[in-house]
């Protein structure tokens, strides 16, 4: 039988109860409680913070989210860690996600268009008389039949809310992005859960924005963006998106329309693998090497930045090197299953 246990929060104070048998992340969005996360699965670090006190069962992750000399210094990751006694936890509180309901849909694949060869963009629409409410840069999890799922990011803002627009890259041997590219009939019926993560525009602040996205990292840097134009936010940002070659910068008309429609933003596409037939005059090399180029201290900055997760760590590592607040790295690691 689950044993129930208290859990105080430095620094609010607030305290919540977890039984033993679900995450400290489970119990926290289920009274209510905005903590960060991304992956739920131990692969991201979203959900990192610190046991001050009390017993703690560290679950199952991938190494490089938390390094031994991390979780020796009191490290862990709260989206498969549990309570074994009353605990302390430290971890900075998302306040905007714990009134959004996280709820389970169908949907139909309402349309779907392939602006490049690998990439797929589903219009997902809901029954009617169904909205999904949610925060721009949250993702969903599609659901699949054997009880697996698959999480993609929504690639619309709020305000839009007509479809569920989500950009799929086709994964080699990827058990459902093979469906979307080989299978799937027009009109097919998907059920999925969300809103979920904490990575979403913090309009608490005045900072300038960077945004780094990596391939279909795109998705929910397009949302964050589109939310912020509607806002009339007129922070200074600007868009790096880091892909291989010209085919795989699958949409660069849209950020290029924004830099002349939008003074506050500015484009600026990389390519780290140019093809000769791609033509290219415009940035190349790894898209985190180009924001060091272009800034010589990161101390007054917020940046938001979505890719692979080898890409989110350099990235984070050597921003914070560059002189930019840890609490101002706002990430989603994007983790492909096969």
């Amino acid at each position: 039988m689950a044993t129930e246990f208290t859990v105080t929060l430095k620094p609010s104070g607030h305290t919540f109860k977890a039984t033993s048998d679900e995450t400290i992340l489970d119990a926290a969005l289920r009274q209510g409680i905005g903590l960060p996360y991304g992956c739920r699965n131990g692969a991201c670090g979203s959900c990192k913070g610190t046991l001050l006190a009390g017993d703690f069962d560290y679950g199952e992750y991938q190494e490089r989210t938390l390094r031994p000399e991390e979780r020796a210094a009191g490290k862990a990751l709260f989206c498969v860690g549990k309570a074994r006694s009353d605990v302390t936890l430290e971890i900075r509180e998302i306040g905007n996600t714990g009134d959004i309901q996280i709820r389970t849909l169908p949907c139909r694949v309402e349309k779907v268009e392939k602006p490049a060869a690998d990439v797929a963009i589903l219009y997902l629409k809901l029954p009617a008389q169904e909205r999904m409410q949610f925060l721009a840069g949250q993702y969903i999890d599609i659901l699949l039949k054997d009880g697996k799922r698959r999480s993609f990011s929504i690639a619309n803002a709020p305000h839009r809310d007509q479809f569920v627009e989500l950009h799929i890259r086709h994964v080699p041997d990827g058990q459902f992005t093979n469906y979307v590219f080989n299978d799937m009939r027009d009109r097919a019926i998907l059920r999925f859960e969300g809103p979920l993560g904490t990575f979403f525009l913090r309009e608490d602040s005045d900072k300038p924005i960077i945004l780094v996205a990596g391939g279909t990292g795109f998705a929910p840097i397009k949302a964050l963006l589109e939310h912020a134009f509607f806002k009339h936010i007129d922070r200074e940002m600007v868009l790096y998106w880091g892909c291989r070659s010209r085919a795989d910068l699958y949409m660069p008309e849209l950020p290029a329309e924004w830099a002349k429609a939008y003074p506050n933003f500015s484009f600026i596409p990389v390519l780290s693998d140019a093809k000769a037939e791609d033509n290219w005059a415009g940035r190349t090399g790894l898209v985190h090497q180009a924001v060091l180029d272009d800034f010589d201290t990161l101390a007054g900055y917020q940046i938001y930045a979505c890719g692979a997760p080898p890409m989110i760590d350099a990235a984070k590592s050597s921003f914070l090197q560059r002189g930019l607040p840890e609490n101002e790295f706002f990430a989603d690691s994007f983790t492909y299953s096969t």
